[in-house]
């Protein structure tokens, strides 16, 4: 819980620090943003040829290496003087943060007995949202009252004591062992719907996530001084989302997927519609906030269930899929950003949330459809 913590922080501290690192380095905006971009891309390239060239390697060495990969990039990102170094740095965590979510959810779930394995994802969900509660909030507070560098340095002490950790306590048994390296329920057909609305909908998330902070102070009208507590208002809502999903989530896992993404639809493009009116403004955010977490918490838990073969590749293949999803949005923000404004951006990702909702939805009803009319007959 701890290192999924520290990853999902290091991951998002550049949204909060992005005009303190384009300050500091004498770069652009649009430069500072590709630390996003790049790290989605990385993590959507590596992801899968990663984890299945340690398929064999036992668990607890996987994750010692990637832990101390994450500490090495940490420090070299925090002694950056000039935007190359900090960009390898970055890529650098970015191939461990690949790996790494598709070896833990099957590491930690095999821990513990099969009717619970919602509720184990949704305890490593809780302590990655706790990244946007407590992590970015924190690290853009300190940010703006140190140099960037101080907070970019932290994810190395955390991921030192997660790596002494499990180093130490994590038993060593081979990756095809236990109940949950493989999927109980595999469906081909599903694997694919989960994978084609993570896309989606993390396109559309990260498409007006990534340029929240602008949205907030040109549209919503609120002070610079006033968008950390906005973040901490965003992180408690996917907080709570993803304590509320993983309460649910063994006893309903198809409705948690299709209510997440539907949530954050709506949450999108009521900012679109309402964004200027700052009451409005809030209660958006918190549906967007309350259902970003749940979104990969419910796929991830999905693929657990659906995997035509390997549980870690499968989830691999979809921490590789949301996170070209990541890249892409925040790619698409930027296009749309210079042509149309920050607003539209809100507009795209909502859209394009939707239209991952009815692919959810579409596969849902397809079976069924098929089914009454093979009762019915010719």
């Amino acid at each position: 819980m701890l290192a999924a913590f520290t990853f999902n922080t290091a991951e998002n501290l550049p949204v909060g620090l992005l005009d303190l690192i384009a300050r500091g380095l004498g770069v652009s905006l649009s430069a500072v943003g590709l630390l996003v971009t790049g790290y989605g891309v990385a993590v959507a390239v590596a992801s899968l040829p990663l984890a299945h060239a340690t398929r064999a390697v036992p668990r607890r060495h996987v994750l010692s290496g990637l832990l101390a990969a994450l500490v090495a990039s940490s420090l070299v990102a925090a002694l950056s003087t000039s935007y190359g170094p900090l960009l390898a740095a970055r890529l650098l965590t970015a191939l461990a943060q690949a790996l790494f979510w598709a070896v833990v959810g099957p590491v930690a779930v095999g821990l513990f007995r099969p009717e619970v394995r919602g509720r184990v994802i949704g305890a490593l969900s809780v302590a990655g949202s706790l990244a946007l509660v407590l992590g970015v909030p924190a690290g853009t507070w300190l940010g703006r009252r140190c140099d960037w560098q101080v907070p970019v340095a932290l994810p190395a002490a955390l991921g030192l004591v997660c790596l002494a950790t499990i180093g130490a306590l994590l038993p060593t048994s081979r990756p095809e062992e236990g109940h949950a390296a493989y999927g109980t329920a595999p469906d081909v057909r599903r694997f694919v719907t989960v994978l084609a609305a993570g896309v989606l909908s993390a396109t559309g998330a990260f498409a007006a996530y990534t340029y929240l902070v602008a949205f907030l102070v040109e549209v919503g009208g609120f002070s610079r001084a006033a968008v950390g507590p906005l973040f901490v208002v965003f992180g408690v809502a996917c907080l709570a989302g993803v304590g509320l999903t993983g309460a649910l989530l063994d006893r309903f896992p198809h409705a948690a997927l299709t209510t997440a993404v539907a949530t954050q639809a709506v949450g999108l493009l009521g900012l679109y519609g309402a964004g200027d009116r700052p009451v409005a403004a809030v209660g958006f955010l918190v549906l967007v906030g309350g259902a970003l977490g749940p979104v990969f918490m419910a796929a991830q838990h999905a693929m657990l269930r659906c995997a035509p073969g390997r549980a870690d590749l499968a989830l691999a293949a979809n921490s590789g899929a949301y996170n070209a999803g990541i890249a892409a949005g925040a790619a698409l923000g930027g296009l749309v950003l210079p042509l149309a404004g920050v607003r539209a951006a809100f507009l795209a990702g909502g859209l394009l949330s939707a239209a991952a909702c009815a692919v959810l939805t579409g596969a849902r009803l397809r079976p069924a459809t098929v089914r009454a009319r093979r009762r019915q007959g010719p």
